[in-house]
This record gives structure tokens, C-alpha cells and sequence, in this order.
């Protein structure tokens, strides 16, 4: 059967990596979200990573990313095509901003698509936890007081 677009002729979904990116201007969610999109799918989960104002009880005034922009990006497309390969049918976007970023602003977004909420979801969360392991970017947070720190990103609590 061939495919076309990541669908199969009779309709079925595959699995599919359809936008992977590092980029450096802001993330057009609505973009991500349309190259999402099927007439398959009957659920969209979206995460969005934002530059929050407190960590470990410091104020925080902005973020700033950095990457060996290669090897995340390499690094990137294998965590979202690891999860299309254990999710059938799942469709992936992903964009990780890097650069100087302010309270509010979006960091990374992951946009996962399917025929169903469970999987969608579970997608996101997968490509979310194994991107904050594997992928080489690294933060360095901003306080009010005018110094900084690096923040590790595999020590991020989990809450539920």
C-alpha cells in the first residue's frame, strides 16, 4: 500500500514526523498545529514549554537557550521518530526555540496527532521527557537580583 503524506491510501494513518526544528524566532503554534492536522485525526495534543517567573523559589526575569544546533536537531528528530515508531498512526511536530527568551514566551512546543486522545497525549509527554534528557540544550536562567545560573534540565521535578 503506498503511503502518501504519512497516510496509507485506505485512509490509515502511519506514523509520521512531519516538522522537526530548532529555530530561533518565536514558534507559530497555528502552523504547527495545520501540518498536524488530518482528516484522520480525532485528537491534537499540544505542549508548550514557557519561561516561568519563579524556579526554586528564585524571581526569574528570562531565559536563555543554547545548543550545539546539530546534533539537537539530529538529536530531536530521533526522539519524535522513536515515539512515531512505538505509537502507530501518531504525527509529530516539533519546534525548540533557542536564544534569549522572556516570561511568557514559548520555549519548545511538541504537537502530537491521532486518531485518539490517549495516544496523542501519551506522545507528547514521551517526545517532552526524552527531549529534556537527550536533547543537547542547555538554559541559563535570569534572576531580578542581575545573576544568573545554569539550569540542568534532567533535574526538573515531575509533578503530576
Amino acid at each position: 500500500m503506498a503511503e502518501v503524506g504519512g497516510v496509507q491510501k485506505s485512509g490509515v494513518l502511519l506514523s509520521s514526523v512531519l516538522h522537526c526544528a530548532i529555530v530561533t524566532a518565536p514558534i507559530d503554534l497555528s502552523a504547527l498545529i495545520a501540518r498536524a492536522q488530518h482528516d484522520g485525526v480525532g485528537a491534537v495534543s499540544i505542549f508548550l514549554g514557557t519561561v516561568r517567573d519563579v524556579n526554586d523559589g528564585r524571581r526569574v526575569t528570562g531565559m536563555e537557550y543554547e545548543a550545539y544546533e546539530a546534533m539537537a536537531a539530529s538529536e530531536l528528530a530521533a526522539v519524535a521518530a522513536e515515539a512515531c515508531a512505538e505509537t502507530p498512526g501518531l504525527r509529530v511536530c516539533v519546534e525548540h526555540r533557542i536564544g534569549t527568551l522572556a516570561l511568557g514566551e514559548v520555549s519548545v512546543a511538541i504537537v502530537a496527532a491521532h486518531a485518539h486522545r490517549g495516544p496523542a497525549c501519551d506522545g507528547a509527554r514521551r517526545i517532552i521527557e526524552t527531549l529534556k534528557q537527550r536533547v543537547p540544550i542547555w538554559k541559563r536562567e535570569h534572576y531580578v537580583e542581575g545573576d544568573w545560573t545554569w539550569v540542568d534540565p534532567t533535574a526538573a521535578r515531575v509533578s503530576a
